[in-house]
């Protein structure tokens, strides 16, 4: 085990790009290096057709339109130019635009500048299980909505929305729905218009494309959805994003979105048992919980709390050998519990004993079997050494407790 194999259970992080993304977007390095805005040429050619046939691929794998699709740098330029495009288009309308406390920061940060610009945001709370309550959702809806905008599915605990049901909410009220799908996309089916979802962010590098290049769904018909564009130039995209497009790397993200759509549904199996597996030996060990409704969750996403052992000290045990996330990684710089497993209900302790394993499409069985003992020896010795688990073993009741302050 110590010969160093790192096993890797970070993919909600990031996915590695798969071979076969890789080789089709080589040639669009050097030999088809050209700009797809120079219309006067074969190379631009070239790089325009690789573009529109990717364009195709994205479309395809979520039930769109090619022209619906809006190439960004990624999920947070996605949720920031859908949520802040909507909000200066249809300022006639209303400024209200409702979210949930557990959404990723691209959406809450955005949120909370617009409110700095005049915008109302109302910050639903998530029931224990993360599912957000959609009789409070539509009692929060007023005649100033404009956006109700909630993710497909949970970053940190894979929690899948009722997507259908939102989508109807929405529509009942003449609102927009957006939803950021970063973890969603390629993974599960997520065809927009079955959904009723009218604007939706997601990314290449969550679903083993190259990391730098994401798209915008933006509906063209029933509604007809328009947004103000966040970035100015030459009116690229339907002069809602301007920008010279990443060609190599749309390249990349159209192959990774035709390979999703082909080999999802048997991924998503493999994934979802091996998944199954590890969490079954992990919640072997004492006072461990899984966060999250487990029957409405992405396939291969398990979060555990391991109470009375701190995450980031059990990750310190094992981390030569497995890459997992305690937290969210984009917020993991500070040692804040999560504020997803916090807005669940979770107390501080449990939110900061919880792990992250991410399974993936190159994630083997042998990779399972491994992490498995890893994880559960680092939480046997982490037990061993606390004092806290010691008075817990003895039967005090820790909630009791007056901790002095220091």
């Amino acid at each position: 085990m110590n010969n160093r194999r790192l096993i890797y259970l970070d993919n909600n992080a990031t996915t590695p790009c798969d071979p076969r993304v890789v080789e089709t977007m080589v040639p669009y390095f050097f030999e088809k290096h050209g700009n797809a805005a120079s219309r006067s040429h074969q190379f631009g050619w070239e790089a325009e057709d690789a573009v529109d046939y990717a364009r195709e691929q994205i479309a395809k794998l979520i039930g769109a339109e090619d022209k619906e699709i809006i190439f960004t740098s990624g999920a947070t330029e996605g949720n920031n130019l859908a949520i802040k495009g909507v909000f200066e288009m249809y300022a006639k309308k209303g400024n209200h635009i409702i979210t949930a406390e557990t959404e990723h920061k691209a959406v809450l940060d955005t949120c909370k500048h617009l409110e700095k610009v005049g915008a109302e945001v109302t910050y639903l709370k998530v029931q224990e299980d993360g599912m957000v309550n959609l009789a409070e959702l539509e009692a929060a809806i007023r005649p100033t909505t404009i956006l109700v905008s909630l993710m497909w599915a949970n970053n940190e605990t894979g929690v899948i929305q009722d997507m259908k049901t939102i989508g109807q909410i929405c529509e009942k009220h003449g609102v927009l729905f957006h939803s950021d799908a970063t973890q969603a996309v390629g993974k599960i089916p997520t065809m927009v218009r079955e959904m009723g979802v009218h604007l939706m962010s997601f990314t290449a590098h969550k679903m083993y494309g190259p990391k730098g290049v994401g798209a915008l769904y933006v509906s063209r018909k029933n509604p007809r959805v328009k947004v103000t564009a966040q970035i100015d130039g030459g009116g690229h995209e339907r002069g809602m994003r301007s920008g010279t497009l990443n060609v190599p790397g749309i390249v990349g993200f159209g192959k990774a979105a035709e390979i999703a759509r082909l080999e999802m549904e048997q991924d998503a199996a493999r994934l979802s048992k091996l998944r199954d597996h590890l969490q079954a030996e992990l919640t072997k060990l004492e006072e461990t919980k899984v966060n999250g409704n487990e029957g409405s969750r992405m396939p291969h996403v398990a979060n555990i709390s391991f109470k009375h052992v701190e995450g980031e000290g059990l990750m310190m045990t094992f981390n030569q050998n497995i890459a997992v996330s305690s937290g969210s990684a984009c917020t993991s710089a500070s040692l804040e519990p999560s504020y997803v497993l916090v807005g669940m209900g979770l107390g501080d302790d449990l939110a900061h004993s919880s792990i992250r394993f991410s399974l993936g499409r190159f994630t083997t069985e042998e990779d399972v079997e491994d992490a498995i003992k890893l994880v559960a020896n680092g939480v046997n010795h982490m037990r061993d050494l606390s004092p806290i688990w010691e008075m817990y073993k003895e039967g005090v009741d820790l909630t009791k407790i007056e901790w002095a302050a220091h």
